[in-house]
């Protein structure tokens, strides 16, 4: 009966011990897994705050610079730099993928830069305003494309709003987004027209002073650029075409036998001919195109 007793009190024993491992390992088993649930946890959510660092640290840097290129707009008189900066503080702001600021000369003639944005493609950009004629404070454009024609990095909106000088409108400014989540809100009009702000200034001033510098640079016979303008403008043009990594193409020509002309038929007729020429010479170039008489019956286009 003692040996049965104890027998059984040692199964017993053995049982319990058994249930505690089991019960034990069970629990160190559950205890690992929200260990490792937990490490899963913080390390997502050290994920999530390392991207929202870089994201913030980015927004810094381009709030930055995008400060310190409007800074520099008070400085800058030619009217090339003033738009160039313009777009290149608008291409800072969030989900924009590309910019492009519009203006025209005295002439009616249209200026435009472009950031991420083809030459070709801004140049036959054009804002309109509301049919009733009244001035809208901001323009919203949301693009949809024929099924199987969209490209990857195709633009799916954009907003545009007016740049504004002392004596009024001066053209536009636009910004493009490739995100189609990206939905012009307040802050991002607000943000714009913050830019558009300081911009409208001084593309006014750069267009007056390009107004003025126009008449110097004039050729009085075939009211094209002179020799002066010419070499200014290559300059530009070149250093414009590294920095946006674009081709530039120079034309030299001149007029053959001219000298026969001004010793045959007199000096009045050569220069109607070279006026001829001039007119010619600006019907075919493009709105992109300079074309300057570079001197007696030589001409150049760029």
């Amino acid at each position: 009966m003692t040996t049965a007793v104890i027998v059984l009190a040692v199964a017993a024993a053995l049982l319990i011990l058994a249930w505690i491992g089991v019960a034990g390992a069970r629990a160190r088993r559950e205890s690992e897994e929200r260990i490792t649930r937990a490490l899963g946890e913080v390390s997502l959510r050290m994920d999530t705050l390392s991207h929202e660092l870089a994201d913030a640290i980015t927004r810094a840097q381009d709030e930055s610079r995008r400060l310190r290129t409007l800074g520099s707009l008070g400085t800058v008189v030619d009217l090339d730099e003033v738009l160039a900066r313009t777009v290149e503080a608008a291409a800072t702001l969030p989900g924009v993928a590309a910019a492009l600021v519009r203006t025209e000369e005295a002439d009616g003639s249209p200026v435009v830069a472009s950031l991420g944005v083809p030459a070709e493609t801004a140049e036959t950009f054009v804002l309109s305003g509301p049919p009733d004629g009244g001035r809208a404070r901001a323009t919203a454009l949301s693009y949809s494309y024929v099924p199987g024609s969209e490209a990857l990095d195709a633009v799916r909106g954009g907003l545009a709003v007016p740049l504004v000088g002392e004596r009024g409108p001066v053209g536009s400014l636009a910004v493009f987004s490739q995100s189609p989540d990206w939905h012009p809100d307040e802050a991002a009009i607000a943000d714009l027209e913050a830019i558009a702000r300081e911009a409208g200034p001084a593309v006014e001033n750069a267009l007056r002073f390009r107004e003025v510098s126009l008449a110097a640079d004039t050729d009085a016979l075939t009211g094209l650029l002179n020799r002066r303008a010419f070499v200014e403008t290559i300059e530009r043009e070149v250093a414009r075409a590294r920095r946006y990594d674009r081709h530039l193409t120079l034309l030299l020509l001149d007029l053959d036998d001219f000298k026969a002309v001004n010793t045959d038929l007199g000096l009045l007729v050569g220069d109607a001919v070279l006026a001829e020429v001039a007119e010619r010479l600006r019907e075919l170039a493009r709105a992109a195109d300079v074309v300057c008489r570079w001197g007696g019956d030589e001409f150049a286009v760029i």
